[in-house]
């Protein structure tokens, strides 16, 4: 039997588990959930399938509706929803991207279970059946993007990182601007730059600090500030760490 519900999930983190299996997908706003080590973001084009009795960590990233479909575990008997079928579905977490035919059908049953007495219709068992199914055909009948194996948009990145570079920045700051969970996001930050987000985030620092540096006569403790270090010294450290030299010595070289 499914049974669908539309939450508004809390920003603080919950962890809970239940025995039915799961799919959750975002109407408005977005989420993060993290199961079985696996993590990612549930909003309008990405989708979260959880398996029954499986502990998760969700939290909602400010206002968010999130249609939430409960599937008991079916057997032979429950008509219509073979048992080998959508319990394919959750045999492991699964994070989806979902493509724009899956879009429309979510918003005509967002449409169609706007409120409760909706939602306790016949129809809604249906349309909960209906993307259910679309979902399992498209993940085991044709190729499906899922989250995991998709690269980050590191221009995206580097933009909102010069934007607030004079601003403390944090592996959740940067992990919200391409809408991936903080711990899915330090793996593959390091999977597609090689680098851990803080060590990206201090290069980008020293990058710009080495620039107005060269080609600047700013103060040093302005461009420390500017470039997000806490202090003068702080940003000595690290200039000597990148180019073997002092801020003073870079700037005399460069004729300043």
């Amino acid at each position: 039997m499914i049974k669908t519900k539309i939450l508004d999930l809390p920003v603080q983190t919950s962890t809970h588990a239940h025995s039915q299996h799961q799919l959750i997908v975002g109407l408005d706003g977005c989420a993060d959930f993290e199961v079985m080590g696996q993590g990612g973001a549930v909003n309008r084009l990405h989708a979260c399938l959880v398996p029954g009795h499986e502990a998760h960590a969700f939290s909602g990233r400010g206002s968010n509706h999130m249609l939430v479909l409960d599937l008991a575990e079916v057997s032979e008997s429950t008509p219509g929803y073979e048992s080998d079928d959508l319990s394919r579905l959750f045999e492991k977490p699964r994070f989806l991207q979902l493509d724009q035919r899956l879009q429309g059908l979510l918003d005509f049953a967002a449409h169609e279970l706007r409120d409760d007495q909706s939602r306790q219709l016949p129809m809604a068992w249906h349309l909960g059946g209906v993307l259910l199914h679309s979902l399992h055909d498209r993940l085991f009948s044709m190729p499906l993007v899922t989250q995991p194996v998709r690269s980050l948009d590191l221009a995206r990145i580097d933009a909102f990182i010069l934007q607030r570079l004079d601003q403390p920045i944090s592996v959740a700051d940067m992990a919200a601007q391409v809408y991936v969970s903080p711990s899915h996001f330090h793996v593959l930050f390091k999977q597609f730059s090689g680098q851990s987000p803080h060590q990206y985030l201090l290069r980008a620092r020293v990058a710009e600090a080495l620039r107005m540096i060269r080609q600047s006569r700013i103060p040093l403790s302005e461009v420390a500030s500017r470039c997000g270090f806490s202090s003068q010294s702080a940003l000595t450290h690290a200039v000597r760490d990148y180019s073997g030299q002092t801020p003073r010595k870079l700037r005399l070289a460069a004729g300043g």
